[in-house]
């Protein structure tokens, strides 16, 4: 065992150089994972970006190779990597080698760069310190300058070579360090996804995104703005067209801050069909939004309840809408710029500014107040759907406390499910769930159960159509519910107004194995398909990892006596015509009886137990569907409310199903 060290002066340790990034990534990035990585990205394209919004250059090319590093190119005015007389360095070393080092710090003061993304000197450096190699070319002066680093450390000399024309910019390729970065391989999607918010934000500047590796290059241009993008988001389905303001502003966050210029850019519109939220600040996308955020929901609420008021539409006693009754029927995406910027850190993921949240307060609730008057109809379409909104949200707030009551009882003694009856190994690794029709069913089914692992619950009739019906329709069927306490393991909710009901927990499952088991005929086939629809809605991650089955029911049992003295008779099961037809010819000279499968409650236990319950002999069909999206569809052309669908399926697939039937 090796002595443990003692803790004194000696203890204390500097990082320096590539290290300060490459041991400590989630400090700059957030993270060392692939958010980190792409964040490393951004911080690269973001210099690119304050340059063409400066106006220097209107184009910025984004390329992927195969060997999975990334390129970033512009038009600008070409990073400076000469001689610096006033640091007696070279800007270079300042650039790419130091931390805290740019172009970047007197934008409130009329500074190369009004309204920046990058503010702190980190990203380029940081980003260089990350990657296994950094390539740098600058166009500039006349002059084509070259540099490379590898794992932080520059590689020969700053490269001079005249060039004779008129080209200008920065060209920057390296690729993320699997030392730095659990992952290192950006997807392409997600460069399309910044790069397409990057359009949007930055109306004017063209984007190309290529991808070496299939030769597709897309373009990116959005002259319109946020407003176009506004209109893009909403798909031509809103109620109301997109409204479009913006305003420019001097102020101070208090009294010992200093001041400085905001501009502020909005567009929104209402739809029922869609909703988003999406906020920018100095073209950096903010997931958590901050100041914008609370500016939004403060002067949307105020706004739009002093509307409903105006109208005289809250009932008598009915409580004030809530921003989440807004923001089911909005689509708002706003634009910020300041030069002074306080984010929440380096990830600019928030900022918490105390101006850009007063001004754009006030600039909302003044052009929201001037629409509901200059469109008089339109706003009393939008009260009444925000009222809609909130009466559904507060009557399925109703509803929550009991079905969650419902959802959540233990099964134990003093709280038995109706005619469950469970099995006695409580190891969930063996547990089988058999999901029986009716009585007369389970009866036979217990009788010929192996009780140490096999559980039997039974289902009363045709259950509720789950596809079809409403989460409180479903929760106030006392079937279903203790089906769900038997499972253990939750619902998954897809309701916005009922997201705490989603408990949903696959540890908690009880069962290895969910077997429907119901009789060979129509009836058995639609409630069989009602339990798998219901799991479907409201666990479909056991039909996804294959926890449930069907059993699979015989439809013919065949007697076969062999002739002579020593005659034996045997009994053999058919699942279909044409395994009836194998079991005759093979049964050839024999003296045979074919009788139609009865119920699984007039079966014998002998018989249940070969060909329903015996791990053996039994014949399950595992339910796995290969296609989510397909699976859905299915689901509601046969129950759903597509009834010309259905209609035309039957006439053309119909004939598929005829030996289900039994027409003697």
């Amino acid at each position: 065992m090796s002595k443990k060290q003692e803790y004194g002066n000696d203890s204390i340790s500097m990082l320096k150089g590539a290290d300060r990034v490459r041991k400590r990534p989630g400090v700059i990035f957030g993270s060392d994972d692939l958010e980190g990585c792409i964040h490393s990205f951004f911080e690269i394209l973001s210099n690119s970006i304050d340059e063409a919004r400066e106006g220097h250059g209107k184009q910025i090319i984004v390329t992927r190779f195969k060997d999975g590093s990334l390129q970033v190119e512009d038009f600008g005015r070409g990073i400076p990597l000469d001689y610096n007389p006033k640091e007696q360095r070279f800007n270079w070393e300042l650039v790419y080698c130091e931390l805290y080092a740019g172009a970047k710090y007197d934008n409130n003061a009329a500074g190369d760069y009004e309204y920046s993304l990058g503010l702190n000197g980190l990203g380029a450096c940081a980003t260089q310190y990350s990657s296994e190699f950094f390539e740098v070319t600058v166009f500039r002066d006349k002059t084509k300058y070259s540099l490379s680093f590898k794992k932080g450390e520059p590689v020969g000399e700053l490269v001079k070579e005249p060039y004779r024309f008129n080209r200008t910019g920065t060209i920057q390729r390296w690729k993320p360090d699997s030392e730095v970065f659990t992952d290192t391989v950006v997807p392409f999607e997600r460069l399309k996804d910044i790069v397409k918010k990057q359009s949007v934000v930055n109306g004017g500047i063209e984007f190309v995104l290529k991808d070496e590796a299939t030769g597709s290059e897309e373009h990116f241009l959005c002259p319109n703005g946020i407003a176009g993008y506004c209109q893009e988001l909403s798909n031509m389905k809103g109620f109301t067209e997109p409204y479009f303001f913006e305003a420019e502003g001097r102020g101070r966050d208090s009294e010992d801050r200093p001041v400085y210029n905001v501009k502020v850019q909005v567009a929104l519109c209402f739809n029922n069909e869609v909703n988003e939220i999406q906020y920018f600040h100095n073209s950096s996308f903010l997931e958590h939004g901050g100041s914008p955020d609370k500016a939004v929901k403060n002067a949307l609420v105020y706004t739009i309840d002093k509307e409903i008021k105006a109208r005289d539409k809250y009932k008598a006693n009915e409580s004030k809408i809530k921003f989440e009754d807004v923001q089911d029927s909005l689509i708002l995406v706003s634009s910020t710029f300041s030069t002074q910027t306080s984010y929440e850190n380096q990830t600019k993921k928030a900022i918490n500014n105390k101006f850009i949240q007063d001004f754009m307060t006030d600039l909302i609730k003044t052009n929201l107040e001037i629409w509901f008057i200059e469109n008089k109809q339109l706003g009393d379409k939008v009260v009444e759907q925000i009222l809609i909104n909130k009466r559904s949200r507060e009557n399925a707030e109703k509803a929550r406390t009991s079905m969650k009551n419902k959802l959540t009882v233990k099964i134990d003694i003093a709280n038995k499910i109706k005619k469950f009856h469970d099995c006695k190994s409580k190891d969930s690794s063996i547990r089988e769930l058999y999901i029986v029709e009716g009585d007369s069913a389970m009866g036979s089914i217990i009788l010929a159960r192996d009780s140490e692992f096999q559980g039997v619950m039974p289902i009363r009739g045709k259950i509720l159509n789950c596809l079809k019906a409403n989460y409180e329709q479903i929760f106030k069927s006392e079937i279903i519910t203790d089906l769900i306490k038997v499972l253990g393991c939750g619902v998954e909710i897809k309701d916005k107004h009922n997201k705490d009901l989603s408990a949903f927990n696959i540890d908690q499952l009880r069962w290895n194995k969910i077997i429907i088991c119901t009789d060979a005929d129509v009836d058995g086939f639609q409630i069989r398909t009602l339990v798998a629809t219901m799991i479907y809605r409201l666990a479909p991650t056991l039909i996804e990892q294959g926890y449930v089955y069907i059993a699979e029911s015989p439809l013919f049992e065949i007697t076969a006596k062999s002739k002579g003295k020593n005659s034996v008779e045997k009994t053999y099961f058919a699942y279909s015509d044409k395994e009836k037809s194998d079991i005759v010819k093979k049964l050839e000279g024999q003296t045979i009886t074919i009788q139609r499968s009865k119920g699984l409650g007039e079966n014998t236990k002998e018989m249940m137990a070969e060909t329903t319950m015996n791990p053996k002999s039994r014949r399950l069909i595992r339910v796995t569907p290969d296609d989510a999206e397909r699976t859905a569809e299915m689901f509601d052309l046969l129950l759903g409310d597509n009834l010309e669908g259905r209609k035309r399926h039957i006439e053309q697939e119909g004939y598929m199903y005829l030996e289900m039937l039994d027409l003697s």
